[in-house]
């Protein structure tokens, strides 16, 4: 998994051919224009209840009657190739050769000659599923006398336009064709009366008309016209429930040679079905239902394509559900990139590494919008693991087709599920066509042929600067043994309703790190840091939160624990607080909403730098406030005064005595706008990141108040604020309270704009927000994002006057129930983010004065 998730930067030979690609049914419309004849489409979309919503295509994207515009798409996306199909009913309306339609031959040709003109090469399918109803009516697919029928309509179209044509593709799917169409009846013709014997049959005739058809384009024509030939096949890719149980891996093996192999095997081999579907159908029933070929089909059959194409949507299917795998649209479609790569892998092995190309890839969106960040990154990470199976693995591929130009008719789905890289109106006669986001990103790989390295990513060298702080930390509740906090309180009390944490657990003993303190200052002596960020427990210190009662045996552990880091040459950095409030505070008045909280985090405070500041030079007076005032705008008021009453205590009684500096840490990701050409995702990303770091940020190192976005948007609709006015003596108390610039960092995230007019009267921190925040699932996992640090930092310098900049937290976490101790992914994410932090000290000139590793232990 460590290789498989890994992002491969890299470019395709050079050669290689980008497409995108339509089906005449989805699109062209005109279904009874200018001599067209009907299809079993056109019968089954009007039939009733055979489709979402009863949609028709019959005027679909009206591309009938809008080449031109479609061709501007095409040359708009810079693709070299565009794959269409031929409605076989509007060349011979009744499917025969009696009558030959010229409007529909017209149409072809002009559309061929408009791509040729603008240097793109057609690639044609000449069956997308829409057979002329006339030889459905004399049983269609199921009636041999289809395999001369199709050779006939194939020949026409080498004839026609084969002189213009070098790309021929005879079927699009057969599985799709004879499976949903002859087995279940969910496509057309929507035969479901026989799915033990249809969809065999159809299969049959299918592979050899295809094969009839090849050796007839070989035969007379390629070596006139010098074209290629092949069919177009589609299958998932089925991993094993366990890849270490034999009978997983023959199960995983018989689905995809039920779905694929069933028309590969013959074409790509030796002429005949594979031998364990033969196997699986002939023990069902005698006689066996799967048909049998002759000797000379066999032959006729065995290697009639010039090339190995392939579609590719639904990558993975298993019994359970596929780790990390993403729900898309429509339903059945499921996110799961490395099975891109798996499958072409697997195709190499099993068909003696033939040429492929992938002639349909990509993804629906559930409703009609040009911000389609999901099929931005579908693409990305999709092509990327084509990429990695050309370039590590030797895979022979030659193309890559997006899916689909523009949104269309989606078969039973109607026009649901959108897949265009150009949106369509459907909803307007004319059917204008307009970018999607996808579409300037797809042109984008194009133009580059892949992914080449980014200079953003180059690592750099050099030395950090003298006294840098290198560090490690911990956390009282999370690694001690802990006395009545609120955390404690909460995880013993909801215990067996495991409603606070994940897995029912709780902090009780921990790592034990209360008796366990020499062993820990031991790591940390052999890890060479040079400080110690640790946090002290409130109530293990107090345990009813105030002077009443002084815990002496808390005291006594902290001084051995600084004593000992001392003693190691270890500095200590002490957090006040993180998290673990005193229970009987949260019980008295509410916590951090009470006002009574701020005098008593000063007093706690003040017996902190009493007895440890002798010892201790570097204090963080908060963890993360943002964790604790989210829910709550009046908690994080209440924070930000006790921490700016306890900084002013210090530098009032201890500061000229013992000589130490006093900070807060707030947590933040980058936000980057997760559609850069919207303004309005621009604004949602400042006003994510205001929200977050400036809420506390701000008033501390700007002007001593909130953010105009957070005043603003929080007075909106409401006599009064529901962000607490801070008064001009608490703006000046809070201004300039803090030595240093805390920050935790762990990832990046893509912003964007959520305003809706409905949600206008709900209110909370993230409706105030008026924007969410997503990952590019492209991202290794975790996230890890090692970029955004420095742009975070450059970001903080310009934001807040160039701070010192003290990272005390930056680390990457694994699955619970992981025993590694080779943490790869954790080695990597430390080697580029404190590169990137390098970066920022030595080409940004951000004063950054250290960095800590989250965190010393699990």
């Amino acid at each position: 998994a460590r290789e498989r998730d890994e992002f491969h930067y890299g470019t395709f030979p050079e050669g290689f051919k980008w497409s995108v690609s339509t089906s005449a049914y989805q699109i062209e419309g005109g279904w009874n224009v200018d001599g067209k004849g009907e299809s079993i489409w056109d019968t089954f979309s009007h039939t009733p209840g055979k489709r979402a919503n009863n949609e028709t295509g019959d005027i679909a994207c009206d591309s009938y009657h809008k080449v031109k515009e479609d061709v501007n798409l095409v040359k708009m996306l810079g693709v070299q190739q565009y794959r269409f199909s031929i409605s076989w009913s509007r060349i011979f309306p009744d499917g025969t050769t009696s009558y030959v339609n010229q409007a529909g031959v017209d149409y072809y040709n002009s559309l061929i000659d408009s791509l040729l003109k603008i240097g793109v090469e057609p690639v044609v399918t000449l069956y997308h599923w829409d057979l002329p109803q006339a030889l459905e009516d004399v049983g269609g697919l199921l009636n041999e006398t289809v395999v001369d029928r199709f050779n006939e309509y194939a020949d026409f179209c080498f004839k026609t336009f084969g002189n213009r044509v070098k790309f021929w593709i005879t079927f699009n799917e057969p599985y799709v064709i004879t499976w949903l169409g002859y087995g279940i009846g969910v496509f057309a013709p929507g035969i479901n009366s026989s799915p033990g014997e249809a969809p065999y049959q159809a299969a049959h005739n299918i592979i050899k008309a295809h094969a009839k058809a090849y050796r007839t384009y070989k035969k007379f024509y390629k070596g006139k016209q010098g074209g290629r030939i092949g069919m177009t096949m589609s299958t998932e890719w089925a991993e094993p429930k366990d890849p270490n149980n034999p009978s997983d891996v023959e199960a995983a093996d018989r689905v995809i040679q039920s779905i694929l192999g069933w028309f590969a095997h013959p074409i790509f081999k030796n002429g005949d079905y594979p031998e364990v579907v033969k196997k699986q159908v002939n023990e069902r029933r005698t006689p066996s239902r799967l048909p049998v070929f002759t000797d000379a089909e066999k032959v006729e059959i065995a290697g009639t394509a010039d090339f190995f194409a392939i579609n590719v949507f639904n990558l993975v299917c298993r019994q359970e559900p596929i780790p990390g795998a993403i729900q898309a649209t429509p339903d059945w479609l499921k996110i799961v990139p490395w099975g891109m790569r798996r499958l072409l892998n697997w195709l190499d092995r099993e068909y003696g590494h033939p040429t492929v190309y992938i002639t349909e890839n990509g993804v629906g969106t559930s409703d009609a919008t040009v911000d389609d960040q999901i099929r931005v990154n579908f693409y990305k990470a999709y092509i990327n693991e084509a990429l990695k199976a050309q370039q590590l693995d030797g895979v022979d591929l030659q193309g890559y087709t997006a899916w689909s130009l523009m949104d269309n008719f989606e078969w039973n789905s109607g026009y649901g599920p959108r897949f265009g890289l150009f949106e369509v109106d459907f909803n307007d006669a004319m059917r204008p066509r307009t970018p999607k986001r996808s579409s300037i990103y797809y042109n984008q790989l194009i133009r580059n042929n892949g992914f080449p390295p980014l200079q953003r990513d180059e690592r750099i060298t050099g030395d950090f600067p003298p006294n840098f702080i290198w560090a490690t930390a911990t956390s009282s509740y999370q690694n001690e043994l802990n006395p009545t906090s609120l955390l404690q309180h909460l995880c013993t009390q909801k215990h067996d309703l495991k409603l606070v944490t994940y897995d029912g657990t709780n902090g009780d003993v921990a790592c034990d790190s209360y008796h366990k303190f020499d062993v820990d200052i031991e790591l940390l002596r052999s890890m060479g840091v040079s400080h110690y960020r640790f946090s002290l427990s409130w109530p293990r210190i107090l345990p009813s939160g105030n002077r009443t009662t002084i815990n002496q045996a808390g005291i006594t552990y902290y001084h051995a624990l600084i004593d000992g880091l001392l003693a190691a040459g270890i500095e200590p950095m002490v957090t006040l607080y993180h998290w673990d409030l005193p229970n009987a505070l949260q019980d008295s008045f509410g916590g951090w909403v009470g006002a009574e909280i701020i005098d008593l985090f000063v007093e706690y405070a003040d017996i902190c730098f009493k007895e440890f500041g002798p010892k201790v030079k570097r204090w963080i007076t908060f963890n993360e406030p943002w964790d604790s005032g989210r829910l709550d705008y009046q908690a994080g008021k209440n924070v930000l005064l006790a921490h700016a009453k306890a900084y002013r205590l210090y530098q009032t009684q201890y500061k000229a005595v013992q000589n130490g500096e006093v900070g807060i840490t707030c947590n933040s990701d980058w936000s980057e706008p997760r559609n850069q050409y919207r303004q309005v995702d621009y604004d949602a990303t400042n006003r994510v990141m205001q929200f977050f770091l400036g809420w506390f940020m701000h008033p501390i190192w700007v002007n001593g108040d909130y953010p105009d976005v957070m005043k603003v948007i929080a007075a909106q609709g409401e006599a009064t604020s529901r962000l607490p006015e801070l008064t001009t003596q608490e703006k000046s108390l809070i201004f300039g309270t803090s030595d240093f610039f805390g920050l935790n960092h762990y990832t990046t995230n893509l912003a964007y704009e959520t305003f809706s007019p409905d949600r206008i009267n709900e209110v909370s921190y993230y409706e105030d927000r008026e924007a969410n925040t997503e990952q590019d699932f492209t991202w290794p996992a975790a996230a890890s994002v090692p970029w955004g640090i420095r742009r975070l930092l450059s970001w903080i310098k310009k934001e807040y006057n160039d701070p010192p900049i003290l990272i005390t937290e930056n680390g990457f976490s694994e699955e619970g129930n992981s025993h590694e101790l080779n943490d790869w992914w954790r080695t990597k994410f430390f080697h580029g983010y404190i590169n990137e932090v390098l970066k920022a000290i030595q080409l940004d000139n951000v004063n950054v004065i250290g960095y800590t590793a989250w965190s010393l232990m699990d």
